[in-house]
């Protein structure tokens, strides 16, 4: 019989704890996602995630270690090769990513990939380097309203991004746009994780904003999540914010997209307050694409803190039978250096109002530990990565 019958698993996007051991291989020595910012504004106030262990697990400054906590707690390790979100959420649900995904951040994206995008589309193309999404609409944003020519870039994540003004581009041109990127990186060579639709509103380069009409065109999964399991199995997979574009759809029964990781919260709380069998799969990206990729140590700590409020709110709607996890999928250390995502243990943190005891767990050598104990307790099939704490959640 399944211990939990409603499972909310919370992904704390980039806060990790720590350097993985072989984080200099990636550029990220001595790396440490909350414990630098905590440092680095004097403190945060994280009493929730304090009480389940958050202060036992790691060094952070203002969320001391308590002599007695109500959860568990404990670190994992990542098996696949790379730091990006959708190897990290991937492993989380079992798969072990063994090539990592294309990256551009360095060097643009390759002449005869453009001028494929150019020739299919219709349209000329503008951009084409790493940079900020809402400075690239300010700095492009009026030339491509005034020719057409389509702002595309990268980041430090396996990504092209591809703007248009919705009033004059328009949201199906954008689309259609994207489906074809999406269908010309297919190639091994140019095989990035997602193309993302950035669609912004505005009239000058000092009020173009970014709309929430975003969408994601991910690579499907190489193989069967506990996500396709606990579906296949009649269970209830309520997606919230990009967990459904992570997946590309696969193995989520049902969808919620978020204008931010607070409204992804809030939506998480209002689906606590039904009635359903199984999990609900929640990414919160705002740390990760706001504060970590713009070295904002401040901003980190405020979300960190808007987090732990909402998730106070969602502790008190939890019934006996009801467990909480609350992860993340790979660090983005904001005092680090450059702009990409850092290699990094990520938390693991377990709460349920029927636990009776608490303590460190064992250090997992994969994020898969999240989709073995899943798995485990709904009692459909395992993944061939990860193994299950259930037993020690008491």
């Amino acid at each position: 019989m399944k211990k939990y019958k409603r499972i909310f698993t919370i992904v704390i996007d980039s806060v990790g704890c720590g350097a993985e051991p072989d984080a200099p291989c990636y550029g990220d020595v001595m790396t440490d996602t909350i414990g630098h910012t905590a440092k680095a504004v004097g403190g945060v106030h994280l009493p929730n995630l304090q009480k389940i262990g958050y202060g036992n697990l790691h060094p952070i400054s203002g969320c001391e270690p308590l002599q007695e906590c109500i959860g568990y707690y404990g670190k994992c390790m990542e098996i696949s090769n790379g730091k990006d979100t959708l190897t990290g959420h991937w492993e989380m649900m079992g798969l072990k990513v063994s090539t990592p995904f294309k990256t551009f951040t360095d060097t643009g994206f390759p002449q005869e990939l453009l001028d494929e995008l150019s020739a299919r589309t219709g349209h000329g193309i503008v951009g084409n380097k790493s940079a900020s999404g809402t400075e690239i609409i300010k700095e492009l944003g009026e030339h491509h309203v005034k020719t057409g020519d389509m702002i595309v870039y990268t980041s430090a994540d396996s990504v092209l991004q591809i703007c248009g003004h919705e009033p004059t581009f328009g949201l199906d041109e954008l689309y259609r746009c994207c489906e074809i990127a999406r269908d010309i990186t297919m190639k091994e060579e140019w095989r990035v994780g997602r193309i993302i639709a950035r669609p912004f509103i505005g009239t000058c380069a000092e009020d173009f904003t970014r709309t929430s009409n975003r969408h994601d065109y991910a690579l499907s999964p190489h193989g069967k999540t506990v996500m396709n399991s606990l579906q296949e199995g009649g269970y209830d997979v309520i997606a919230v914010g990009k967990i459904n574009d992570i997946f590309n759809g696969q193995g989520v029964t049902q969808t919620h997209k978020s204008k931010s990781s607070d409204h992804g919260m809030k939506q998480t709380i209002d689906i606590a307050k039904t009635d359903f069998t199984g999990m609900c799969y929640v990414n919160l990206v705002d740390f990760d694409a706001l504060w970590g990729h713009r070295r904002n140590p401040e901003g980190y700590a405020k979300e960190m803190e808007i987090f732990d409020a909402n998730l106070g709110e969602l502790m008190s709607l939890m019934n006996e039978d009801d467990l909480i996890i609350v992860t993340a999928d790979h660090g983005n250390d904001p005092t680090h250096t450059g702009t990409d995502h850092t290699r990094e243990m990520v938390p693991v943190l377990y709460y349920s109002p029927s636990m009776k005891g608490f303590g460190l767990l064992p250090l997992s050598e994969t994020f898969a530990e999240v989709g073995a104990t899943v798995a485990d307790n709904f009692e459909v099939t395992a993944p061939e990565y990860g193994e299950s704490v259930l037993d020690y959640l008491n």
